[in-house]
């Protein structure tokens, strides 16, 4: 490029897009320009950071590169732009004001967990922020919680109330210094107030040692956090866990665990290089890892489950629960029922009921995020649930111009805002089966529409009739609705996440529990060909009647017995879905299946898991979602290979018949559960290569995606992993978003996007 030159010096005008606000770009500019005897400005707008620079040429050349290289650790740069202007009559650099333009927004930066340099702080008896619960700076802290409007500076905050000291007011503007405009600067003279609800009320430090003495007898805590309240409890004590478990009617599902550190956590589980770089990372997600056989904690935090979900602390508030020798928490989403996450203030009385204490501030919540998921499979980042700590930094689409609105599924519901070159997908939503999720999600859609100045021209919607979001979409007159099968909506995901070209077909399977089918049947073992432009059925697994629906999903006996109904094996006495049921609720289920009686059909992956699970004795009734699939994946981790099974394969079909009779006869014979999980697992990853293998003999295609709820199984998701490369395919899994219905968003406004365009 040709700057404009005054003798030896030269001007440009620099604009970086990206996560830049929030950040302290601003501050590293100023430093970065200092350091190099440059002259100008650096300011926000609602877009970007622009800058105004001029010096000598090679000067400004290392400059615009280190804006990048350098850039600081919680900033991503998407675009350095640069243009050659007048060289500035001035002698110094300066930050200047903020400003808001119309057009597209700048990247929200996530929350993040405090940073090392503040918790030093936080323990250092000569700081002034010393055991300051709200301690932050630049670099941590919350962001997209707090956000109320754009560009992301203090009024714009719900730290708006809170007026800054003159030792903070003098931090906040010095541009040397690491809290220069961290907008939710405080400290204990002008910051947010803690106080502990319980007998009476208590403010400040007092409010952290109450909250510890209950935590040690056996007590239930409300704790606010980021994102809204958690419910906590010590992780080492069956009777609070007990009492926790009853307040939320959550039986079985296993809670995530708080600990201070690292080395806190090692001593739960075994912590490979990959998980601690996850755990200590500035997302702070909830990592699934392998427990330890003997650890302090009880085993009502994950019954019957070896794995279990650790975060380390990420608030100062947290640092000072878990202080000195407290035991581990348990923390889990303050909601009940399947509601989402308590988080508003006005909200709290609902929290008397499901905990004994209340640990609280006076600084409001602008958005609700539950905890992130995650686990490792293999060196694969899988995202389980994609909230604080991810969202909402964005998914690129380039070419992406038309805005859309994707609104989702009906299970583990996000919706996902297309923009600019951009797909912003929302936090976690919960499940769309009551009012208090469809106002959480319209509340997220009105949010997300506003931070980024978009009116959406076209909804994209699942295709089910009677999905709640769907039905949303077609009422809520925001545009025309953009129909998008089920299946072929994960598969999209994939290719969203990884940048293909849209038009280019994958080998897609799309495995999952439910999924509306074209056919008006039930979907979710399928493998497709496709692209953004359409999908070609080209496998499934064979229709199985599925006997008075929900009912079925939650008795797993009862999807077994289908299947063994499919299969033509008698119900004979000592099969364990036999025994599950009495004479009377089997006479019931036979003549339903025999005359078709409110039984559809489906060809459901997920269901088929948990038959399996049904037939070898695992689980006949659940409690949570895939808790079934869950446990198989478990049993099968200890298994040894039986005989193989193997899945029968006539044209289109995949039939599963083969395989429920060869387990029926090895439970006959008295085989290992183990065993039998584990080759299950085996032939269905034979299943899945011979798949992409036969669909290749027609069709010159190398790249399979591998998407939907039940690639959430580690071992099935390695061994199909492998077993693909081994074939020669290249083999794409997800890393941005969940596998499961969170990631149906993306997918949604990935098609529309590219169909609408055209």
């Amino acid at each position: 490029m040709t700057s404009v030159m005054t003798g030896d010096h030269v001007g440009e005008h620099i604009t970086v897009a990206g996560v830049v606000q929030g950040v302290g770009f601003r501050p590293f500019v100023y430093r970065l320009a200092r350091e190099h005897g440059l002259v100008g400005h650096v300011g926000n707008d609602s877009t970007r950071v622009f800058i105004e620079v001029s010096g000598p040429t090679d000067q400004i050349e290392v400059f615009a590169r280190r804006l990048v290289d350098d850039a600081p650790p919680l900033a991503i740069v998407e675009q350095v732009t640069r243009e050659a202007t007048a060289v500035t009559v001035t002698d110094e650099f300066v930050i200047v004001e903020s400003r808001t333009i119309p057009g597209a927004r700048t990247l929200v930066a996530p929350d993040t967990a405090v940073c090392d340099d503040c918790v030093a702080e936080l323990w250092d008896p000569a700081n002034r922020r010393h055991r300051h619960p709200f301690i932050t700076c630049t670099n941590c802290g919350p962001r997209f919680t707090i956000i109320t409007a754009l560009p992301y500076d203090r009024p714009n905050t719900t730290m708006s109330a809170f007026g800054m000291c003159r030792q903070c007011s003098s931090e906040y503007l010095d541009p040397s210094d690491r809290r220069y405009h961290a907008q939710p600067i405080s400290c204990h003279d002008c910051g947010p107030v803690l106080s502990y609800v319980g007998e009476h009320v208590v403010e400040g430090g007092a409010a952290i040692d109450l909250a510890r003495h209950a935590l040690r007898n056996d007590q239930n805590v409300a704790v606010k956090g980021l994102g809204g309240f958690h419910l906590a409890c010590d992780a080492t004590s069956d009777d609070a866990i007990a009492r926790l478990r009853s307040r939320k009617h959550r039986p079985d599902k296993p809670f995530a665990v708080m600990v201070r550190d690292l080395v806190q956590a090692e001593e739960l589980a075994l912590i490979s290089s990959g998980d601690a770089a996850l755990l200590e990372s500035p997302a702070r997600p909830v990592v699934l890892l392998p427990a330890r056989s003997s650890t302090t904690l009880s085993p009502l935090v994950a019954p019957g489950n070896p794995m279990v979900g650790i975060m380390l602390a990420y608030t100062p508030v947290q640092h000072l629960l878990l202080e000195g020798s407290m035991p581990p928490l348990v923390m889990t989403s303050a909601n009940v029922g399947g509601t989402p996450i308590i988080y508003r203030d006005a909200d709290v009385e609902k929290l008397h009921t499901l905990s004994d204490g209340l640990l609280t501030h006076d600084r409001p919540i602008h958005v609700p995020c539950d905890d992130s998921v995650v686990r490792l499979v293999g060196d694969r980042l899988l995202p389980i649930r994609r909230a604080r700590g991810y969202a909402p930094l964005p998914v690129a689409m380039p070419g992406a111009r038309r805005p859309v609105l994707a609104v989702g599924g009906e299970l583990k519901n996000t919706c996902c805002i297309v923009s600019g070159g951009h797909a912003w997908v929302s936090q976690h939503i919960g499940d769309m089966e009551n009012f208090e999720t469809l106002q959480a999600f319209e509340s997220t859609v009105e949010r997300f529409e506003a931070m980024y100045s978009v009116a959406p021209e076209v909804i994209a919607a699942d295709a089910h009739p009677g999905y709640l979001s769907s039905r949303w979409a077609r009422t809520s007159g925001r545009g025309p609705v953009f129909e998008v099968q089920h299946h072929h909506a994960h598969v999209a995901a994939v290719m969203a996440e990884h940048g293909l070209d849209p038009h280019e077909p994958v080998i897609g399977l799309a495995f999952d529990g439910t999924g509306y089918g074209t056919d008006g049947t039930i979907w979710g073992g399928e493998a497709l060909i496709a692209n953004v432009d359409g999908y070609e059925r080209v496998a499934h697994l064979s229709y199985v009647p599925l006997p008075g629906g929900d009912a079925a999903i939650r008795n797993p006996c009862r999807v077994a017995l289908a299947h063994l109904w499919s299969a033509g094996v008698d119900w004979q006495r000592g099969l364990a879905p036999v025994d599950a049921l009495d004479e009377i609720e089997r006479d019931l289920l036979h003549r339903q299946l025999t005359r078709d009686v409110a039984c559809v059909p489906t060809s459901s992956m997920g269901r088929l898991f948990d038959a399996v699970a049904s037939l070898i004795g695992l689980r006949q009734h659940i409690t949570y979602e895939a808790q079934a699939a869950i446990e198989l994946e478990i049993a099968a981790t200890t298994g040894t290979p039986l005989d193989p099974y193997r899945f029968g394969m006539c044209g289109v079909e995949l039939d599963p018949g083969p395989v429920v009779t060869a387990i029926v006869e090895d439970v006959r014979r008295g085989c290992s559960v183990a065993d039998m999980a584990l080759t299950f697992h085996l032939a269905l990853t034979a299943l899945v290569v011979a798949v992409a293998r036969r669909i290749r003999e027609t069709r010159p295609l190398a790249t399979v995606a591998l998407t939907g709820g039940v690639f959430q199984n580690s071992l099935l998701t390695m061994a199909c992993v492998d077993g693909l490369e081994a074939a020669g395919f290249h083999v794409l899994t997800h890393h941005l978003v969940p596998p499961n219905d969170g990631g149906l968003a993306l997918g949604q406004a990935y098609i529309a996007t590219h169909r609408t365009e055209r």
